[in-house]
């Protein structure tokens, strides 16, 4: 075989990379192209037996044709030092992928070994550090895909396992074409090649037409999400808080007034997005008196953003749910909670003296605190309760937090969200097809609630019911379908990406070892013959 430079294999590495962006997004109907960039990755890693070093390699450069492009909205206001560094250190970890995987993939059932590698390292950077950044992962570019439908069995974890099993065998199954057409065209790998593409493309299409597997119907509810909008783009938004609570108020209001005329069904519910009330409600008596008029002009319950200061000092982002069956509930909450998983260099600077010498806006993150306790609000309605799941804004990324609220029994997901301090970009997009994937995962409806857009209205199945446009004050209403029961995905929750991690690491162990012994268990002594390791790099 003729050999491969590792200069040959840093362009399309970097086209892989591209590609994988390109399937994210604000793009769609290109989700195919995520298998097919993985596809790539897989014959840059496997032709002309390349090097753990030279996978690494392949891995850092594919990481950062993926990463500098997704992530530009992290420097809309800051500069591009923290967007590049991010995405650098993004790349490390597909850097540690092609090495991983270049290691694994010594074994036999190459695309198996490389699909679970991807699924480990995504985990990892997932979690670590600061609570991890998962952004990105892989599953997050099918919200029109064939693949999608399967999340609710196999999860967010599961449907990049099989995108990245499904590109690493069709390109597996095509080298072998090409290389030995007759004798491939018969071989058992052939066949099972061609399996890890159909199967799953099959499976899905058919759970499309079942829907959500386990969850049944729990009737419906008449939802209005508002979106208030702000009078500006950029960092200072806490200096427009009184300004962006009138604005979601005058919404409400006006929604009201399209009640009384009959123009418009009056809600059950109605929900408001992220830091909508950041003129606190708990501290300013004006704020109260202002919510109380929209809760009572609108004769429904609302749930809102806010933040509540702590005593021992620090503050909470806190979604407050307030009136029950239209009423004020006498100036106090019905319901609170405390957003769970904070936002490192938002919410809060980790190394906040290390991160000052770097950046004047290291003082602008804030001194939010992580809220314990049940991830739902109960909506006292005029028609019944209903069980809300919350997952505000960066929340929503997390696999834990949508399923903490199921397993609670949340019959509908809201996602509160404010990205107005990301300016005009891609950010808002791929977050909302965060929530879309996780409907599917979940067996819910979901709501998005966002300040200056986009808002959504999402069925089970992911679709969208209705979107706002971004940076325009919009009331989005519809009935939306209640649902009980937990899916497949949320019933296993983390175990089967756990143990995909742990057969990586066995598998790591034992190729690594086998690298001085290639079959201890075996009784061969000493290290393999040229022969023997080509044998097992050729299956």
């Amino acid at each position: 075989m003729t050999a491969v430079r590792w200069w040959q294999r840093v362009p399309v590495a970097a086209a892989a990379g591209g590609l994988m962006y390109a399937s994210f997004p604000p793009l769609h109907h290109v989700w195919w192209l995520a298998p097919v960039s993985l596809g790539l990755l897989y014959a840059v890693m496997t032709i002309g037996r390349p090097s753990v070093k030279s996978c690494a390699g392949s891995g850092f450069v594919f990481g950062l044709a993926f990463f500098v492009p997704l992530l530009p909205w992290i420097g809309e206001y800051v500069g591009p030092l923290p967007w590049l560094a991010l995405a650098a250190v993004m790349a490390g970890y597909l850097a540690l992928f092609g090495a991983l995987a270049a290691v694994t993939m010594r074994l036999r059932a190459r695309p198996l070994w490389f699909a679970l590698s991807w699924v480990t390292v995504e985990a990892v950077r997932s979690a670590f550090p600061f609570g991890g950044f998962p952004w990105g992962r892989t599953a997050f570019s099918q919200v029109d895909g064939w693949y999608l439908p399967l999340t609710s069995v196999i999860g967010v974890p599961g449907v990049s396992f099989v995108i990245a099993l499904s590109g690493a065998s069709a390109a597996a199954l095509l080298g072998r074409l090409l290389h030995r057409p007759t004798r491939t065209a018969r071989s058992a790998g052939a066949a099972l090649a061609i399996a890890a593409v159909v199967v799953p493309l099959a499976a899905g299409a058919a759970l499309s037409r079942i829907g959500s597997p386990l969850t049944s119907p729990a009737g419906t509810s008449d939802i209005a999400a508002v979106q208030g909008n702000v009078p500006r783009l950029g960092l200072d938004f806490d200096t427009q808080r009184r300004a962006v609570l009138d604005n979601h108020v005058r919404e409400t209001l006006g929604l009201a007034a399209e009640i009384d005329s009959g123009r418009r069904s009056r809600p059950d519910l109605v929900l408001w997005p992220e830091n909508a009330a950041d003129a606190p409600p708990t501290v300013y008596r004006d704020s109260a008196e202002s919510i109380r008029a929209a809760v009572t002009a609108v004769g429904a319950p609302v749930a809102f953003g806010t933040w509540i200061p702590l005593d021992g000092g620090g503050t909470t982002n806190t979604v407050l749910l307030w009136g029950e069956h239209g009423g004020f509930a006498d100036d106090q909450p019905s319901g609170r909670y405390d957003k769970h998983i904070v936002q490192p260099f938002g919410e809060y600077l980790p190394w906040r003296s290390f991160f000052r010498v770097f950046s004047s806006y290291a003082d602008r993150a804030g001194d939010f605190r992580p809220g314990t306790g049940p991830a739902v609000l109960t909506a006292h309605t005029r028609h019944g309760d209903v069980v809300m799941g919350v997952s505000t804004c960066w929340e929503v990324a997390f696999d834990r937090a949508p399923a903490q609220s199921v397993r609670e029994g949340a019959q509908i997901l809201f996602v509160p969200t404010n990205n107005a301090t990301f300016g005009k970009t891609d950010m808002t997009y791929q977050q909302l097809a965060m929530s879309q994937v996780r409907a599917v995962e979940t067996g819910r409806s979901v709501v998005v609630a966002a300040t200056s857009g986009v808002s959504a209205l999402i069925a089970p199945d992911g679709s969208l019911i209705a979107e706002s446009e971004i940076f325009t004050p919009d009331v989005l209403q519809a009935r939306m379908e209640l649902r009980s029961g937990q899916t497949l995905a949320v019933r296993l929750g983390p175990w089967p990406q756990r143990l995909a991690i742990l057969a990586t690491v066995v598998a790591f162990l034992y190729a690594l070892r086998g690298r001085i012994s290639l079959d201890v268990f075996a009784g061969r002594r000493g290290p393999a013959t040229k022969k023997e390791h080509d044998g097992q790099q050729a299956t």
